[in-house]
């Protein structure tokens, strides 16, 4: 099953648009995980059990575990993923951006060694440095365009032929690049008109939406800019405010963590229909 069918698969069968981001930080992990060595492995594990059913993707972050030199705790964390959650499309965030046979490298990481089913590229080099990962014809290759960071629109706003960048972005890879049909883009949740802009000229591609939960982006209004017709197209990412949901050292993390994956869950699926 390609991502994109797996994707559609998970919309559906967990009714959900909610992606789960796994960002370990260190210091905000329990306090009986932090000093482990396996801790980051556990604590992650314990939020996919928790949050699986109420999830349409998982998204590590790599730059969490590399930082910490704990690529060997990702690759199990990944490893458990495909064996207990197969039918959940895990996406490596990894915003790699490099020429071609760097590219190819970078998409041997993610795809041979995480096994991802998705990861997310940086297309400021073009499309030589993106399409190696087009190589594996069944993983997705999820680009970068109006990301939600503020500085963002530094680059994303210039002109480029009588449109700001992101649109040309979203066009090049609905038109151009999406070769495989497994491309997708990310699209941030705290610029919703542009959310809308972008969704207008690529039709039904799935958009990956960060900036929602810690980063304030409004619920309503990200659905209602980006969804299909269908109710589905969207991977909307939380990921601080449900691995922490928990008071530090109190409630237990798990419970919490699905508490807020439910209620973030249902609150999406209000406006998606």
């Amino acid at each position: 099953m390609n991502f994109i069918n797996k994707l559609n698969a998970a919309w559906s069968g967990n009714d959900s648009l909610l992606c789960v981001g796994l960002d370990p930080d260190l210091a905000r992990l329990p306090a009986h995980l932090r000093d482990r060595p396996d801790g980051i492995v556990e604590f992650c594990k314990a939020i996919i059990d928790a949050t699986a059913d109420l999830a349409c993707a998982f998204k590590p972050q790599i730059a969490y575990f590399a930082a910490l030199g704990a690529e060997r705790q990702l690759e199990a964390i990944c490893s458990y993923l495909r064996a207990k959650y197969p039918h959940i499309p895990l996406i490596l965030d990894a915003k790699r951006g490099d020429i071609g046979a760097t590219a190819h490298q970078y998409a041997r990481e993610a795809f041979d060694r995480y096994g991802a089913d998705a990861v997310t590229v940086n297309p400021y080099m073009g499309f030589d440095s993106v399409e190696p990962y087009m190589e594996w014809e069944d993983r997705g290759v999820i680009v970068l365009c109006r990301t939600s960071n503020a500085g963002g629109s530094d680059l994303q706003f210039l002109d480029a032929g009588g449109q700001p960048l992101y649109q040309h972005v979203a066009r090049l890879v609905a038109e151009k690049w999406n070769k495989n049909g497994q491309c997708a883009l990310v699209v941030g949740a705290t610029f919703p008109e542009e959310l809308a802009q972008v969704r207008k000229i690529i039709g039904d591609m799935p958009l990956l939406v960060p900036g929602i939960g810690a980063q304030g982006g409004d619920i309503a209004a990200t659905v209602n800019a980006g969804r299909t017709a269908a109710g589905t197209g969207m991977m909307i990412n939380s990921s601080r405010a449900i691995l922490y949901a928990a008071a530090q050292d109190g409630e237990d993390f798990a419970a919490a963590a699905r508490r807020v994956a439910l209620e973030t869950r249902d609150a999406i699926n209000q406006y998606r229909r």
